[in-house]
């Protein structure tokens, strides 16, 4: 089992953005940028283009009305798509805030939030869901 499917089964604690029948979203713990979020498949399967054409064409349409919370609740330009997925054996795709092309830089020193900082990011982007 990966770590994003102890993950959507409550097993590790985490900051619920949203989920259906097939995706779970929630906070990056180790975020870039504030509104940093992680859309997962509830299915385990290591590559993003290794999924199911359905699930493909479904995870940017689960993702859109999260994609428009975390625009709104940080004012940013866009919210970008980034598909690394190499630190955990379960695609994902990564939802994160952007103005500026080095705020998608996934080398650079990562944002150190404590749970409080969380739970303000996670109850402002709900805000606008």
């Amino acid at each position: 089992m990966t770590l994003f499917s102890k993950i959507i089964n409550g097993d590790i604690p985490n900051y619920k953005i949203a989920e259906n029948e097939n995706f779970y979203a929630f906070l990056d713990i180790f975020p870039v940028q504030f509104g940093h979020t992680l859309i997962v498949p509830k299915i385990e399967i290591d590559k993003i283009f290794d999924l199911p054409d359905h699930l493909l064409n479904e995870i940017l349409v689960f993702s859109k009305p999260i994609a428009k919370a975390i625009e709104q609740a940080y004012h940013c330009n866009r919210v970008n798509i980034i598909t690394v997925g190499l630190e955990v054996p379960h695609a994902h795709i990564h939802l994160i805030p952007t103005n500026t092309t080095s705020d998608l830089n996934m080398m650079k020193d990562k944002l150190k939030l404590d749970k409080t900082q969380l739970l303000e990011v996670q109850n402002k982007i709900l805000s606008f869901l």
